[in-house]
């Protein structure tokens, strides 16, 4: 039991926090407007995407995770959502880290350290999935 638990855990301790990150991220902008959407300078139907991404890939790394638990039901499957969760946090952190124009590359390592983070672990699940 406790082997178990121990296979698991590490992969929760990122995963989780990173869903919860973008689940709250996605219901701060409901209800969704036009007004917010031309805030950041962006497209309604861009706005809608990202606000509907960021829910997505926040559950879905959340229910990617949990059916790697249940080997009785297609593995893949929850592979693919976690993998599919994880590159779209790639695509809406580098659209965020876009949005802030920032002068250098520099810039954005020295001063926008959580998007990259947030990057950095949507690649990880694109990357890894819930491979072991």
């Amino acid at each position: 039991m406790i082997q178990k638990i121990n296979e698991h855990l590490p992969g929760w301790l990122l995963r989780v926090p990173l869903a919860i990150v973008f689940i709250q991220q996605g219901l701060i902008k409901l209800p969704i407007s036009i007004e917010d959407a031309q805030s950041f300078e962006l497209p309604y139907i861009v706005w809608v995407f990202v606000i509907l991404g960021e829910l997505g890939a926040g559950f879905g790394l959340l229910i990617g995770g949990i059916s790697a638990l249940w080997k009785r039901l297609w593995p893949w499957v929850g592979n693919l959502i976690t993998k599919f969760s994880g590159f779209t946090i790639g695509c809406i952190m580098t659209g965020v880290i876009w949005v802030g124009q920032p002068e250098s590359f520099m810039d954005v390592i020295l001063y926008d350290n959580f998007h990259v983070m947030l990057w950095v672990g949507g690649l990880y699940f694109a990357m890894k999935g819930n491979d072991r």
